[in-house]
């Protein structure tokens, strides 16, 4: 079967997977976006299909597993959908520290405590803020990675026992 024979008998088959959608979802554009990825992944995985296998059971199939793998991934990353009109709702306060200054620590505090520790302890902790990686501190100060690492949660236990004092 040719591209352009099989392109004709899956567009005559559109609505009766139109059809088909209502078993999974009855939202319209829910429905409409299943099938034109049905369509799309038919199209893609044309070589996989033979002559021999029923083109509509075949279809419906891609269908399903793509409406399964769509709501497993909806499930995954838990998105909602708010629906409601009152853009008030999303006037919602910031409270991050960043926007409050009386509450907030400053960063020029911060590196000064960073600033004041121990060299042995502080220097690779100075280079990680730089950008530096692990092993690249390591080489330079001619120390295994697992003492580079210590010193560098070290530095950050120290600074952050100055923060919560």
């Amino acid at each position: 079967m040719t591209r352009l024979e099989f392109g004709y008998q899956i567009a005559s088959l559109r609505g009766d997977l139109r059809v088909l959608t209502r078993r999974f979802t009855s939202n319209y554009q829910e429905s409409s976006d299943l099938v034109q990825d049905t369509i799309l992944r038919a199209l893609t995985y044309q070589d996989k299909f033979r002559d021999d296998i029923n083109l509509k059971g075949w279809l419906f199939t891609i269908m399903r597993n793509t409406f399964i793998n769509n709501y497993r991934k909806k499930r995954r990353f838990r998105t909602k959908e708010d629906h409601s009109n009152e853009l008030s709702l999303l006037r919602i306060q910031d409270v991050h520290t960043f926007n409050i200054p009386d509450a907030s620590i400053e960063y020029s505090d911060i590196l000064a405590m960073v600033h004041s520790l121990k060299p042995g302890v502080g220097a690779p902790l100075k280079m990680f803020m730089r950008g530096f990686k692990y092993y690249e501190i390591a080489e330079h100060f001619g120390m295994p990675l697992g003492t580079v690492k210590n010193r560098i949660f070290q530095a950050r236990q120290e600074v952050q026992k100055h923060l919560d004092a």
